[in-house]
């Protein structure tokens, strides 16, 4: 530990005074060690940090539930309202039952403490250990989910959860859902990965168009809910160009349908950059993420 170090900084900024006064330039980068030498920079760190620590994070997200609050009376008043877009809605939606389609893994629990197990010890995901995650049935709510179910609840809304957490993950899941204070009606509205939907073929059992689908036969959609662009519609192929495509059709239906929660440490956004392969070693992805930036120049 340096513990002398902001000593160290402040003489260097008296060093290089004119840097340090507000609003001037940014003065140079002051070198640190780390606890562990060792330690590689682990590319999640901030984005990690940022979901459990910053009043941001937290005021975005009660931003979005609360907005959309204001959107169920309206949502509900019109019977043309619903939120699956045209290929994914098979039969009419009019007299239908309403809901919400939410996703669950930031959106409605906060994962990040998995994550923070990631960082700390220098290790990727991988399914065994988010499924150890998963039994431990201990992620917490996404700040303003539950304020949002209490008015959903309030005006008959089903909330459904639609998950690429797997199905044999149903029972670890709802416990969790639960144990926050979310609604589950029963085990019907858990949709997870891997569940077959008769009569519709998905091009990967990740993709949530068939089981929106299957939504749609039951229920008028108010809402979708996530925190990927496939949450609500699947881009085809999952590249910055079909993604932005899909965007510039249905995005006026962000803030009124679709609701957006923020998440920077993971998704579909990512493999987007290095098409999808991610047998690329982790320098071939961060390259490919270098290369995709814009500086202005």
């Amino acid at each position: 530990m340096h513990r002398n170090l902001p000593a160290l900084a402040i003489l260097a900024c008296a060093l290089a005074l004119p840097a340090c006064q507000h609003g001037g330039a940014r003065p140079a980068p002051v070198a640190t060690t780390v606890d562990t030498p060792a330690a590689a920079a682990d590319d999640n760190l901030n984005a990690v940090v940022w979901m459990q620590t910053a009043v941001e994070y937290r005021a975005s997200a009660l931003q979005t539930y609360r907005a959309a609050i204001g959107q169920l009376d309206a949502a509900l008043a019109d019977p043309q309202w619903d939120a699956l877009v045209p290929g994914e809605r098979a039969n009419p939606a009019t007299g239908l039952k309403p809901a919400v389609i939410l996703d669950i893994d930031e959106t409605v629990l906060d994962n990040s403490p998995y994550q923070v197990r990631l960082v700390r010890h220098g290790l990727q995901y991988d399914p065994a250990s988010w499924a150890d995650w998963v039994a431990e049935q201990q992620a917490k709510p996404v700040p303003g989910v539950l304020e949002f179910a209490r008015a959903a609840g309030a005006r008959g809304i089903t909330m459904i959860y639609l998950s690429n957490r797997t199905e044999d993950q149903k029972a670890a899941s709802i416990a969790n859902l639960r144990a926050v204070g979310l609604p589950v009606a029963d085990d019907s509205v858990y949709l997870g990965k891997g569940l077959q939907v008769a009569g519709c073929d998905q091009a990967q059992s990740g993709d949530k168009h068939c089981r929106r689908q299957l939504v749609g036969r039951t229920y008028r959609v108010l809402m979708q809910f996530g925190d990927q662009l496939g949450d609500f519609a699947q881009p085809h192929p999952n590249s910055p160009a079909a993604r932005q495509a899909l965007l510039d059709r249905y995005g006026g239906w962000f803030g009124e349908r679709w609701w957006m929660l923020s998440n920077p440490s993971y998704g579909d956004w990512q493999p987007a950059l290095f098409g999808n392969d991610w047998s690329l070693s982790p320098s071939a992805q961060r390259k490919a993420k270098l290369k995709a930036l814009d500086a202005a120049d």
